[in-house]
């Protein structure tokens, strides 16, 4: 299983930071799995965002509740992550991570900031 985010590195504050995560190997779909959007920001720990299982439903971090959003492209097998009203508070690695019975796997992440 193999998974690649992809997005702007560089967004202005207020405005919506906006991921994709482009799975192989793995039907998004398939009951086994669920799907994670983890960020880490500069000299801090490990944040989880929320989560999406197969089925489409989602779970948030109770912090970034009112400003996130996972969401999926069934058809083209991806899952992406909406996050609105932007600050510098936001710069970090973002990562997607997919878990089922047999292990975990990651994207090699990417970096975004937010910065005017």
């Amino acid at each position: 299983v193999q998974l690649q985010e992809s997005g702007p590195g560089l967004v202005k504050p207020s405005q919506t930071l906006s991921l994709t995560c482009t799975v192989s190997g793995a039907d998004i779909t398939n009951s086994d799995f669920f799907w994670t959007w983890i960020r880490q920001p500069p000299g801090k720990g490990l944040e989880w965002m929320g989560s999406i299982i197969y089925s489409g439903k989602t779970d948030y971090n109770p912090s970034l509740k009112t400003r996130t959003s996972i969401s999926r492209v069934t058809a083209k097998n991806q899952v992406t992550l909406q996050l609105i009203s932007a600050t510098p508070e936001d710069t970090a690695v973002y990562y997607c991570a997919g878990f089922d019975p047999s292990g975990r796997y990651w994207g090699q992440g990417t970096q975004v900031t937010v910065s005017s």
